[in-house]
């Protein structure tokens, strides 16, 4: 392998990255796919790729689907709920932004309703909604026709669509957000809360088995505002969970405005707020430690200045 085809596969590397993390809904999955795409490129004849661009993205694509399949029974031993792997705000992974369909492609709510689908309908849907692929490019990656790689787009967004309201909220906006979430959420008030959710709002968490995350949602303003306020409260339990006293942050995941709680520079959550026009719809709380450690590393290299509060 010369330098230029090892330059030629640094240069793609950022867009397989992102694609992978798309796909897969974890970035230290997606960083392995991506290696395992270079050895196969490291042990190809690159004078006989036409294009290397397309022969990189079928086989890291063609890996993710084999990923996808052996996650699927992976998950069924899961501990408790699974939920993806949150990325902060300016994280390389997240890919392009440059459009809403793009954002919304990897907010976390989108990243979420994305495990229906089928490990087809996931690969379409972000080849042609993420990276605007055209739909002949990506029947030869997935080795089916045009027109059934139409179908299956069209499908798969009508899937994302039913359980997706689109909000495009820019950082100004998301910080307020998650102030008044905050406010709300430590106020000991529980109908501070119900303000600002929806009528069927929804709670849920991710703790691997390493930290303690109820399996069943939590479904109703109600319901949700009450375990929100009892989450924020302060126990001499909840700090040796995570080691300390958590300092809240306003923050960015995923495109969704977030809280991000740190105890001595090291993430331990983060809960994505999913927002439409009427409130908040979903609060979706990572909080397995193997989840957060690129966030962590991101968090290290950001300029957060001072938390909301210290629980």
């Amino acid at each position: 392998m010369t330098v230029d085809d090892v330059d030629r596969f640094e240069s793609a590397r950022p867009r397989l990255q992102a694609i992978a993390y798309r796909l897969l809904g974890s970035a230290h999955e997606a960083q392995d796919v991506v290696q395992e795409t270079f050895l196969r490129w490291q042990a190809a004849d690159a004078d006989r790729i036409e294009v290397p661009e397309a022969w990189l993205t079928k086989v890291l694509t063609n890996l993710c689907l084999n990923q996808l399949a052996s996650a699927r029974a992976r998950r069924e031993t899961y501990v408790g709920r699974w939920l993806p792997e949150p990325l902060l705000a300016g994280d390389p992974m997240l890919g392009p932004a440059d459009t809403a369909e793009q954002r919304e492609s990897v907010s976390y709510a989108v990243l979420t309703l994305m495990e229906r689908l089928s490990p087809n309908e996931r690969a379409v849907y972000v080849l042609r909604q993420a990276f605007d692929y055209p739909h002949r490019e990506i029947a030869e990656i997935l080795d089916i026709s045009e027109a059934a790689s139409q179908q299956i787009f069209h499908r798969a967004k009508e899937h994302v669509a039913r359980g997706r309201a689109r909000n495009d909220i820019d950082d100004a906006s998301a910080r307020r957000i998650v102030e008044e979430f905050l406010a709300a959420a430590t106020s000991g008030r529980t109908d501070e809360l119900v303000r600002l959710l929806t009528a069927d709002a929804v709670s849920m968490g991710d703790g691997g088995g390493k930290v303690p995350a109820r399996t069943k949602a939590f479904e109703g303003a109600v319901a949700v505002a009450k375990f929100m306020r009892n989450l924020f409260k302060a126990t001499d339990a909840k700090r040796a969970i995570v080691g300390g006293s958590p300092a809240m942050y306003a923050w960015v995941a995923n495109g969704e405005p977030a809280v991000v709680a740190v105890v001595d520079g090291r993430v331990v959550t983060i809960i994505c707020l999913e927002v439409t026009a009427e409130g908040i719809t979903a609060c979706r709380t990572q909080a397995n430690p193997d989840k957060l450690e690129r966030a962590t590393e991101q968090w290290a290299a950001a300029d957060h200045g001072e938390p909301l509060l210290v629980v």
